[in-house]
């Protein structure tokens, strides 16, 4: 007999070998109904896998998220088996479920067409509909691999190549069988035709290599209901409109250039206009919130990189090194050694700690051509980076500190939904640091998160071998999250770089030190603020915050008058001098996304006044300047969301 824990502290004893479905079956038939997959000691698994010792056992049902993930496995297999049939000369990939869907590869002879994905929708249906079981099975290694070669499917005979395991699970459903490690739902009947959609068709290199085969990707989504598909398509035409990069162009805020380099940005001025804006703001809080600011080289000795273990660690990110006078320098892929250096230049005293230190530094780091999307996925980026250096008795404040300075940063871009996650002590192999060390740096970080009272998640064994961590991720107004900030506590360069600090005894001692960025990447920060305003910034952020437009040319001068005034009261603002009409200007302004339009005539250059159009096609008439000047350095001062 094996002993089983459930999440509610009871125990279950099931014989030996098994299943999880069994189990189920045990505690209640409509709960084994209900029952999708499992989660078996932290690992997702199938319902027809069998225990073989004790374990702690949490069975997933229907509306739960490993559930929905379930769901879109099994699709996978559905549009792969339809693929099958419909083009016997297929070789099969990899099949995922991914956020908010899925995708498999394959490798044919030509392209797929939005007819084919018609053609294999209509099949996938023929195959739902006849219900057809989904079987698990084992075979041994060997085995496995003969089957594959059989069935003419190198891809899988690679993958099978790379696994450790003795055996091999397949999934068999009617005449598929495919290698998959699941889990799957029961039969292929419980797939809902009417809230799934096959989506587009992209190209994608074998396992991401640019030098192995390209493949056809097919992109898909399926959900448990109809309406929830579509109230994703909705979210998705939206976040088409909100598209950065198509945005960043009609905007002129950024561009990227084949001949400089992918991912490589250059930011025009009015991207550098918004870049600075944002920069400035960092800067104030910072100064505000008690950190001292530091800048360090972009490029660093070898030397340097083999302390701090990123050659050992992270080469593959790192780009080759550069020759100088026959020492290897490479450019730096993060900030973190340099701001150690500056305090190992002289001895400190637990009397000037804690110490803050923070940085906009660029770094450089290779990502895959594949993988480069706009500003979201760069090669190179500023990083809004900080070190706080404390003593353990300072670590909760200042975790309480940090973890308010940054929600209160985020809530200034017009951020207030957050999902918080909390990574603790990896369950396996080894962890940098004392153990009282990582359990002071956990409830510390536990209790902030607990003190501001916003829910989290905890990621039981997900943190990082050299210290526990914090990750908020912002949602836009279409749900969706981007990774800002991370707190993370680093028990690893202290030990690599022998941090110390002369105690109030007169003895050296470590100290602690927490990693913070805040916004992240720059770069991505601001692709995430361009889709989540669909380019129409709050008015502290715009890039162009008036455009003053007159209405004949013997207008200009009083135009050139208003610019002056705004500019003097530290609005940015412009003249449209161009011989465009009158509602042209207009017209253009507001695709410009530029918060006001301020129209002079003959009437406002007499009364010292502006006519005020917004770009949401408010007209506010005429007004004197001087009150016009007011309502937006108020606005921008309040750093409101609102034009008025």
């Amino acid at each position: 007999m094996i002993r089983i824990s459930l999440p509610d502290g009871s125990t279950l004893e099931q014989p030996r070998g098994a299943s999880i479905l069994e189990v189920a079956s045990s505690i209640g038939p409509r709960l084994a109904e209900a029952t999708v997959c499992a989660v078996v000691n932290g690992t997702l698994r199938d319902i027809r896998e069998t225990l073989a010792e004790d374990c702690t056992l949490t069975l997933v049902t229907t509306g739960e998220p490993q559930a929905l993930e379930t769901l879109r496995h099994t699709t996978t297999h559905i549009m792969a088996q339809a693929v099958k049939r419909l083009y016997p000369g297929a070789k099969l990939g990899i099949g995922p479920a991914i956020e908010e869907g899925f995708y498999y590869d394959f490798d044919v002879a030509e392209p797929f067409t939005e007819e084919d994905l018609e053609r294999i929708t209509a099949e996938m249906v023929r195959i739902i509909e006849a219900d057809l079981p989904i079987v698990r099975k084992e075979l041994p290694k060997p085995e496995a691999r003969a089957l594959l070669e059989s069935q003419g499917e190198p891809y899988k005979v690679e993958l099978v190549d790379d696994l450790e395991d003795e055996t091999v699970s397949f999934f068999e459903q009617g005449d598929f069988t495919d290698l998959c490690r699941g889990p799957h739902l029961g039969s292929t009947g419980q797939v809902k035709p009417a809230a799934m959609k096959l989506l587009s068709v992209a190209g994608a290199y074998w396992r991401g290599d640019e030098t192995r085969p390209m493949l056809q990707r097919i992109y898909g989504t399926v959900w448990e209901k109809a309406k929830e598909l579509e109230a994703y398509l909705w979210r998705r035409e939206e976040a088409e409109k909100r598209d950065h990069r198509r945005i960043g162009k009609e905007l002129d805020l950024f561009s990227i250039h084949e001949e400089g380099g992918a991912g490589l940005v250059c930011f025009h001025p009015k991207g550098a206009r918004l870049k600075r804006t944002i920069e400035e703001f960092w800067y104030d809080e910072h100064d505000r919130g008690g950190y001292e600011i530091v800048s360090t080289p972009h490029i660093g000795k070898a030397d340097l990189w083999s302390i701090s273990g990123h050659l050992d660690f992270y080469r593959e990110n790192m780009y080759s090194p550069m020759d100088i006078d026959g020492v290897d320098y490479y450019i730096k892929p993060m900030n973190c050694p340099y701001q150690i250096l500056i305090y190992k230049t002289r001895v400190h005293s637990y009397r000037e700690l804690p110490l803050r230190w923070a940085e906009l530094g660029t770094v450089y780091r290779y990502e895959r051509s594949g993988v480069l999307h706009g500003l979201l996925r760069v090669r190179g980026f500023t990083i809004d980076d900080a070190h706080i250096i404390c003593r353990p008795d300072q670590v909760e404040d200042e975790i309480r500190g940090v973890y308010a300075f940054s929600l209160g940063m985020l809530e200034a871009f017009g951020f207030d939904a957050f999902d918080v996650y909390l990574s603790t002590r990896p369950h396996e192999g080894k962890a940098v640091g004392e153990p009282e060390r990582w359990k002071q740096a956990e409830t510390a970080l536990r209790e902030a998160l607990e003190d501001r009272g916003l829910p989290y998640r905890i990621d039981e064994g997900g943190g990082a071998f050299y210290g526990p961590k914090i990750d908020i991720k912002v949602k836009d107004l279409l749900g969706r999250s981007w990774q800002c900030t991370t707190i993370q506590f680093d028990f690893n360069l202290p030990e690599r770089f022998d941090m110390t600090y002369v105690g109030e005894d007169g003895q050296e001692h470590r100290p602690y030190v927490v990693h913070r960025a805040l916004l992240g990447s720059i770069e991505r920060f601001i692709g995430c603020l361009i889709e989540q305003y669909a380019g129409a910034f709050p008015v502290w952020l715009a890039p162009v915050q008036a455009t003053v437009i007159p209405i004949a040319d013997r207008h200009t001068e009083y135009a050139r008058t208003v610019e002056a005034r705004l500019r003097s009261a530290g609005i940015r603002a412009v003249v449209d001098g161009s011989s465009e009409r009158m509602n042209a200007k207009i017209r253009n302004a507001q695709l410009q996304k530029i918060p006001y339009m301020l129209v002079v005539g003959d009437r406002e250059a007499d009364a010292g006044a502006v006519a005020v159009r917004l770009r949401t096609e408010e007209d506010l008439g005429a007004k004197p300047l001087d009150e016009v000047v007011g309502l937006v350095r108020r606005v921008i001062d309040g750093k409101s969301l609102e034009l008025t």
